[in-house]
């Protein structure tokens, strides 16, 4: 059974930063393409960023380029989600997710039905 485990989330005022971990774990020699999605109260779950299993590749939601960078740490399965100048819009809880080496095509990391394993969440609150 593969575990996902996000943690790091917090309150902060606008244009402050926070960095949130994920880490997946249970499954032995594997590697996890990683995604971070976010859904606010009312609203959906939408993508913020992905990183593939060999951490050659890194996509951003438009909405946070710029501000927002993802990262894994080398070997292992554990991603960062580091973000500067936090908006109020930022607000949600924060999920992580994730896929055995994949995904292999098109923009299908942008999807939540592409991943397999999901962390619990970790709210973000920015105030004005």
């Amino acid at each position: 059974q593969v575990q996902v485990v996000e943690s790091g989330g917090g309150s902060v005022q606008a244009g402050g930063s926070l960095r949130l971990s994920c880490s997946a774990s249970g499954r032995t020699g594997v590697r996890f393409a990683m995604g971070w999605f976010r859904q606010a109260p009312g609203k959906e779950r939408e993508f913020v960023a992905h990183i593939s299993w060999s951490g050659s590749n890194t996509y951003y939601a438009d909405s946070v380029k710029g501000r927002i960078t993802i990262s894994r740490d080398g070997a292992k399965n554990t991603v960062y989600l580091q973000m500067n100048s936090l908006k109020p819009e930022d607000t949600a809880t924060y999920y992580c997710a994730a896929i055995e080496y994949g995904p292999s095509s098109g923009d299908s990391y942008r999807y939540p039905r592409t991943y397999d394993w999901w962390g619990q969440g970790t709210q973000v609150t920015v105030s004005s």
